[in-house]
C-alpha cells in the first residue's frame, strides 16, 4: 500500500498513516494535519541547526495565496506575520514562489491573468508577469525561492516546495530571518537547507 501511495510512514513515531496524496480520503483539514505532522520534525531540525535565528514554517496554497499551517520559532528568532492561519499573496512570499515555480505555466497564468493581479504589500515585488516569470525561473535554477523586504521590512525568507507522487507541489517549507544578519553565502546555505528539508518531506509523502 505504501508503493501505491495509500500509506505514509512517520519515522519519529514508528507508525503508518493514510497518505495525504489521496484527495478522496478525508477532509482538507485532515490532510493538512497530516502534512503538518510529517513536516514538524523537519521544521524543528532546520531551526535547531541554523547558524542564525530563524522561524520555520509550512505553507499550503489557497487560491493565489499561501496559508501557513505550522510554525517553529527558534531562540531569538524574529517575530513574523507567518502565524498559523495567516494568508499572504503567493507571488510575494518565498513559499508561494516555490509553489508557483513547480506549477505548470498555464496554472500560473490562471492565477495571474493580468499584471494588475500582482498585488503589492510594501511597494516591492513583481509588477508584471514577465518579472514574476524571472523570479520563478531563478527558483527553478536554484532549487529554492527567496524574498527580501516584500512582506516585512528588513526581513527575508527562503522557501522550497514538496511534491506529491504526480510531481505537483503540495506544500512548501520556509525559513524567515532578519536580512541584516545574513550574508549572501549564509542565505545560500539556508536555501540549501530548506531545499533538503522540502525534499525530505517529498520522500515522506511518496514513501520512497
Amino acid at each position: 500500500m505504501i508503493e501505491e501511495g495509500f500509506l505514509v510512514y512517520y519515522p519519529e513515531d514508528h507508525t503508518y498513516g493514510l497518505s495525504t496524496l489521496l484527495s478522496e480520503i478525508g477532509t482538507s483539514e485532515l490532510k493538512t494535519a497530516r502534512l503538518a505532522r510529517l513536516a514538524q520534525p523537519l521544521l524543528e531540525r532546520m531551526v535547531a541547526t541554523s547558524s542564525v535565528p530563524v522561524v520555520a514554517h509550512l505553507a499550503v496554497m489557497a487560491g493565489a495565496d499561501v496559508t501557513y499551517v505550522s510554525k517553529v520559532q527558534g531562540f531569538r528568532a524574529p517575530t513574523t506575520v507567518s502565524s498559523v492561519g495567516v494568508r499572504l499573496p503567493a507571488h510575494l512570499t518565498a513559499t508561494g514562489r516555490a509553489f508557483l515555480a513547480g506549477m505548470p505555466p498555464s496554472q500560473v497564468t490562471a492565477l495571474y491573468p493580468h499584471d494588475a493581479d500582482l498585488v503589492q504589500r510594501s511597494g516591492r515585488g513583481p509588477r508584471t508577469r514577465s518579472e514574476l516569470d524571472g523570479i520563478l525561473n531563478r527558483c527553478l535554477r536554484d532549487g529554492w525561492a527567496t524574498e527580501v523586504d516584500e512582506i516585512t521590512a528588513e526581513y527575508s525568507s527562503v522557501g522550497a516546495a514538496s511534491y506529491d507522487a504526480n510531481a505537483f507541489p503540495i506544500a512548501a517549507l520556509g525559513l524567515t530571518y532578519r536580512a541584516i544578519s545574513v550574508s549572501d553565502t549564509a542565505q545560500s546555505d539556508l536555501g540549501r537547507a530548506v531545499k533538503a528539508a522540502a525534499d525530505a518531506l517529498t520522500s515522506r509523502l511518496v514513501s520512497r
